[in-house]
This record gives structure tokens, C-alpha cells and sequence, in this order.
């Protein structure tokens, strides 16, 4: 059993125990049967898990301004210049969180905000020299985390399960904006 197949369940006092978090098989089958439910909560389980680890490598890096969620906006700005309303479209960010991040982000530097000459209500974001470094100093991190702890295999099961979500995602939202 590796570590992402493991939840902490309280076993009396303050004791814990590690225990799989396997899918329920089907009757008819010995495949396992994931519900759309067992994967939105392994994946918010997962996603929370993640942010804990961009947090210890926020830290190591003496970064103690912004936090994970700030990171994954960076990391989705990444090279390009772009306007709010297409940040919102690559991530799925609510739209006063946003604002809030991008707040936290101009005033620790990590991004500029440049006004259109054209229309002044609009603007453009881009990341600053101190978010790019950031931005290539947790890719480097994430590169040596992979060397260290992936063989082959896992890098090829990483890419399979990325597609895989990535249709996933746009399935659920083609659901939520056209109906089940």
C-alpha cells in the first residue's frame, strides 16, 4: 500500500492507524467500482494533500508571504500576459477569491497589473521577476521530488491519470453547464 492509497483514521484515544481507501467492487466483477463521489473526495483529499507540500516547500524556500492557492494562480499565469476574465477561464476560481489572490500577489510583487491604454477599467497580468523565480524554483523542487521518489512506471501512470482527469473535468463541466 503506498501513501496515496492511505487515510488516517482515528482507532480509540489518540492513536491512528493507516488504512487503504479502495474502491468498492462490483457484484459481477472483480474491476472496482468508483462513484463520481469517490473521486471528487479522493481528489479534493488529494488536492489538499498537495497544498500541504507546496506549503513545507513555501517554507523552505523562505517564502512566508503568500500561501498554495496563491502558487497554483502563479503557476497558472505562468509565461504569458493575460487578462483577468482568461485567468478565470483557466482556472476555476471564484471570482472574489481572485481578486483577493491577485491583491496578495501585486503587493508581494509576484505579479504586475498593467492598464490598458485603450480601455482603463481593463487590465493585464503578468508575472514579475520574483514570480517567475518562484515559479521556477517550485518546478525544480517538483523535478527532484519526481527523480527522488518516481520510478518509470509512476511517471507513466502519472501521465495516464492526468489524462484521465483532464477528461473527467471536462465531462463534469460540460454536465454542470449543459445538464446531466
Amino acid at each position: 500500500m503506498g501513501l496515496e492509497d492511505a487515510v488516517l483514521l482515528r482507532n480509540g484515544g489518540d492513536r491512528l492507524r493507516v488504512v487503504p481507501d479502495e474502491p468498492r467492487r462490483d457484484q459481477h466483477s472483480d474491476a472496482p467500482q468508483a462513484s463520481c463521489f469517490d473521486l471528487a473526495r479522493l481528489l479534493d483529499r488529494s488536492s489538499r494533500r498537495f497544498s500541504g507540500l507546496i506549503s513545507a516547500e513555501l517554507t523552505r524556500l523562505g517564502v512566508d508571504d503568500i500561501g498554495p492557492a496563491q502558487v497554483m494562480v502563479l503557476l497558472a499565469i505562468g509565461d504569458t500576459e493575460l487578462s483577468v476574465g482568461e485567468l478565470l477561464d483557466r482556472g476555476n476560481y471564484v471570482g472574489s477569491n481572485i481578486s483577493y489572490y491577485l491583491k496578495q500577489l501585486t503587493e508581494g510583487d509576484y505579479i504586475a497589473r498593467v492598464t490598458s491604454q485603450r480601455d482603463k477599467r481593463s487590465a493585464r497580468i503578468r508575472l514579475t521577476e520574483k514570480g517567475r523565480q518562484l515559479c521556477a524554483d517550485l518546478k525544480e523542487a517538483a523535478k527532484a521530488f519526481e527523480r527522488t521518489f518516481c520510478v518509470e512506471q509512476d511517471l507513466q501512470d502519472l501521465a495516464v491519470a492526468f489524462q484521465a482527469l483532464h477528461r473527467l473535468e471536462l465531462m463534469w463541466a460540460n454536465a454542470a453547464r449543459f445538464g446531466a
